[in-house]
């Protein structure tokens, strides 16, 4: 794998972080049950199944209207911790430096709670749809984009 495309599949990897951050771990670990990458830390079927439902769980917990904005501290902290491990997983898969792939899916986690932030309430006001509407919308892309980053390595 040449670094331009690991770069820019770590900065990705974590900007699904962003948009929903046990997504991004959820994914890594669901590639390295499925063989698509060799990372021994992440193929357990017990941190698979926890990964895969706390995601979900998020999934979920994201259309409640109590949730917290993911900009402020404590959303962006864990979409911050998330996305650099799966960063760092992803770069261990790929044969590069942890603190690489953990800093740039770091960056990426940034762009993404961001981005998606500004993206989201930018979508349900211009198509005066409801939130849940976009959210589950953005679901289906960080599952999507996530896979997809994955399959890359």
């Amino acid at each position: 794998m040449s670094t331009m495309l690991f770069v820019s599949l770590a900065f990705a990897i974590g900007a699904v972080s962003g948009l929903r951050s046990l997504t991004a771990p959820a994914v890594v670990a669901w590639a390295a049950h499925l063989k698509w990458i060799n990372h021994t830390g992440f193929d357990s079927e017990v941190l698979l199944y926890i990964l895969t439902i706390a995601a979900i769980a998020e999934l979920v917990a994201d259309k409640l209207p109590k949730t917290a904005s993911r900009t402020k501290l404590a959303g962006l902290t864990f979409r911050l911790i998330f996305g650099g491990l799966s960063g760092a997983a992803l770069a261990s898969a790929a044969g590069q430096p942890y603190a690489l792939g953990a800093a740039l899916a770091a960056l990426g986690a940034l762009a993404g709670a961001f981005g998606g932030y500004q993206a989201r309430t930018r979508l349900v006001k211009a198509l005066k749809v409801p939130d849940f509407v976009v959210a589950v919308i953005e679901d289906a892309v960080a599952i999507g984009a996530g896979l997809l980053i994955v399959s890359r390595f």
